[in-house]
């Protein structure tokens, strides 16, 4: 290229570029929206000023399948000083991304790089899912674009939810879904209650198209926050669920009920080609010497969980179908429905009735009176036996035969069962399955407190302690219990460690050492000033800014007494206060007692279901911080 010609091409761009840029500057309007906007979310750099969706579908009578197109416009202001944000959206080998761009707020198209990669993520060991990405500069307060995308979904089966939240706040957000005659499509709402939600549905006279708009303004945004209910319980969204369509007055059955999903997912399952000859041999090498059923169960359900390591793999039809038992015993590796399903032909193998599973975990609000694809994120097996139903999940190590996760308890089951399904509910504990104790007998000696401690675990307490413990590599083992008991406070020492059996699921697991505490005692004249509490359990949950519930990994009941024996010729002079806290969710009380030459000090907490609730947070905020007043108050001993 001659340098008159570059010098050409480069003015002309230069040009366009200044041309594409007039107008843009935020307005003295603006900058006043955006402060103020500031002021309200102090903790978003960036507010969605207003957003439209509009969905339609379409017919593809060939395949049988009804698409979906997804047109959304937004419009983004920065209402900090600058912000660089990450706009992406996913898309799969069932959807395809036709537009993705920005523009700036004269409708001139903003030139930012648009990456397009697969996914990856830690939990995922493969899948199919890519990611259009752009990164996003807003160069002063006030400055705004306009964010478009048009995607398109080839059935509408994995097109379900629209959430009317964002990960910024929402000052007007639209969604418009425009039904054709010849679709029978359902849309459930959930989570409106405290929105101020309005919905308008017309019809168009001319195409008879039923038009639903839905219009909401002032949404927060979502809050980030960890151990929280899953977002289908908490946020304001529509569930879409395509029924049917007609054509040429034949009507096509697609998602119409629960037995429909079955269907689909039995279709899956009848594709799989399954060779349990190459399980035989580990059969028979795990049940042969096992004396009774249960043994025979227990030993190739433990043998899965113990061997097969779980993956997540999402790969088109594969996230969707589980892979065969042949594949996941050679390879070792599996996910949630390749585990399920090896358990079940192993166990089939070995002469028992066991089926594929289908649950949706605690995580999603929906049960299977509701026909979709998001009803359900994982699949067990469920054995048959003696007129009971055991569900067994391979992807829960260490889990005992008979007890059940916390995230799948009480969720609705869809068993297999031929043509036809069986739905049951996995049974509940209470908090009393998952007791962990601890118990420790002391004395003073010196300007220490020395003395012995026992601890054992049930239930998930149990189950998530030996996960942990048989996670780390074997060299590390010793000095990671060490590091668990003293909770990595350099004032403990302990010694004399025994335990039960680390490998065991089936027995409560104990744990029993000699333990000395350093820094806990200080002597002036005749007095002795002791600081008993060196475990301070639940300190840290204060809840200052949260705002969805907080849910602990399960149920929990945790109870210890610490018995510090009295040094002959002192007696008692002060004792911290007791306190105690009941409400529905959970039991907390802490207690003081001298009984004869001891002092006793009773510690329990029962969380009866595993959470605290947003609505509790004032109330459980005021009692913590009482507590932790309480865990650093010291005992005083006075020479008589």
């Amino acid at each position: 290229m001659t340098k008159k010609l570059l010098f050409a091409s480069l003015t002309f761009f230069l040009f366009q570029f200044s041309f594409s840029q007039k107008n843009i500057d935020p307005t003295t309007e603006d900058i006043a929206l955006a402060k103020n906007l500031r002021e309200k979310y102090k903790k978003s750099d960036i507010a969605i000023l207003s957003s439209s969706e509009n969905i339609t579908f379409g017919l593809n009578a060939k395949e049988e399948k009804v698409t979906v197109t997804q047109n959304i416009r937004e419009n983004l202001m920065n209402v900090t000083h600058r912000a660089d944000i990450q706009k992406f959206e996913f898309y799969d080998s069932e959807s395809e991304i036709e537009a993705f761009q920005m523009k700036f707020r004269n409708d001139k198209k903003a030139v930012f790089m648009v990456n397009d990669e697969f996914y990856k993520s830690d939990d995922l060991f493969y899948n199919d899912a890519r990611v259009k990405y752009m990164n996003i500069d807003f160069p002063v307060q006030g400055y705004s674009y306009f964010y478009e995308l048009t995607k398109k979904y080839k059935d509408a089966k994995y097109f379900t939810t629209i959430y009317f939240n964002d990960e910024y706040p929402v000052l007007k957000k639209e969604i418009t879904i425009t039904v054709p005659k010849w679709l029978e499509l359902e849309i459930k709402e959930f989570n409106f209650s405290g929105f101020e939600i309005k919905k308008e549905i017309k019809k168009d006279p001319k195409s008879e198209d039923t038009v639903y708009t839905f219009t909401v303004e002032n949404v927060e945004p979502g809050a980030n926050e960890k151990l929280s209910p899953g977002p289908s319980h908490i946020y304001p969204h529509i569930l879409l669920i395509a029924k049917s369509y007609t054509k040429k007055d034949v009507k096509t059955t697609l998602f119409s009920s629960t037995a429909d999903l079955y269907k689909w997912y039995k279709s899956l399952v009848n594709m799989m080609k399954e060779d349990p000859a190459a399980l035989k041999d580990k059969v028979k090498e795990l049940t042969e010497k096992a004396k009774t059923d249960e043994e025979k169960i227990k030993n190739i359900y433990y043998w899965v969980q113990d061997n097969i390591r779980y993956i997540a793999f999402e790969d088109g039809i594969a996230g969707f179908k589980p892979d065969e038992s042949q594949n996941v015993f050679q390879k070792r590796y599996g996910d949630c429905k390749g585990m399920a399903n090896l358990t079940k032909q192993m166990l089939k193998q070995a002469g028992f009735d066991a089926r594929l599973t289908w649950i949706g975990t605690k995580r999603i609000a929906y049960d299977y009176t509701v026909p979709s694809l998001s009803v359900d994120n994982h699949m067990i097996c469920t054995l048959f036996h003696n007129g009971k139903k055991y569900f067994l999940d391979g992807t829960e190590k260490f889990n005992s035969f008979g007890e059940y996760a916390e995230r799948i308890q009480g969720k609705e089951v869809l068993i297999e069962d031929g043509d036809n399904f069986i739905i049951e509910k996995i049974p509940t504990s209470n908090a009393l399955a998952n007791t962990e104790t601890f118990t420790a007998k002391l004395r003073i000696e010196n300007e220490s407190i020395t003395g012995k401690t026992s601890n054992s675990f049930s239930g998930e307490s149990r189950s998530g302690f030996l996960y942990s413990y048989n996670n780390i590599k074997n060299n590390n083992k010793e000095e990671a219990l060490h590091n668990y008991l003293t909770d990595n406070d350099k004032n403990l020492t302990i010694s004399s460690v025994t335990t039960s059996d680390l490998t065991n699921r089936d027995k409560k697991l104990s744990i029993e050492y000699d333990i000395k505490i350093d820094n806990k005692v200080s002597r002036f004249d005749n007095d002795i000033y002791i600081d008993l509490d060196f475990k301070k359990e639940f300190d840290y949950l204060l809840f200052k800014e949260r705002k969805n519930d907080f849910e602990f990994s399960h149920k929990e009941n945790y109870e210890s007494l610490l018995t510090l024996e009295i040094p002959t010729g002192y007696k008692v002079t002060k004792l911290p206060e007791s306190v105690s806290i009941q409400k529905p969710d959970y039991n907390i009380s802490i207690s003081y007692e001298l009984v004869g030459n001891e002092i006793r000090y009773k510690k329990n907490f029962e969380f009866k279901n595993g959470l605290v609730k947003a609505s509790d947070f004032k109330e459980w905020n005021a009692f913590i911080e009482k507590m932790n007043k309480i865990y650093n108050e010291q005992i005083t001993l006075t020479k008589s």
